[in-house]
């Protein structure tokens, strides 16, 4: 019988970006604590971002309610219709990581910025 591996010193590293949020000083700390976090573990958790918690819920409702519909759907916001925005929907496969299919489907959104450019 095969068991997985439990590692009992598993560390998430927590970032505290509010010198990011608030534009005070700190913020190349934060930054060097992100870099240290991708650079260790891949990733880590984010603290002090001042997104509402009530907001963060309920993108986790609209998200489960996209990703449950049919693929046909889905593709009416496929990410070739996004043009330079560079914004919309990609199914299992859709992405390439150092050449291969991803395993994954995503949705990449965002705020429209004017005049940038």
């Amino acid at each position: 019988m095969d068991e997985m591996a439990h590692d009992s010193h598993l560390h998430i590293p927590v970032v505290d970006i509010s010198a990011l949020v608030s534009g005070t000083t700190g913020r190349y700390d934060v930054a060097a604590r992100i870099g240290q976090a991708c650079c260790d573990s891949g990733f880590f958790y984010v603290i002090n971002h001042g997104v509402d918690e009530d907001l963060q819920r309920r993108l986790e409702e609209v998200s489960q309610q996209f990703f449950a519909q049919d693929l046909e759907t889905k593709l009416e916001i496929d990410m070739a219709r996004g043009g330079r925005a560079w914004r919309g929907y990609f199914p299992v496969g859709g992405e390439l990581t150092s050449g291969k299919p991803d395993l994954k489907e995503g949705i990449y959104f965002g705020a429209e910025l004017k005049n940038v450019l």
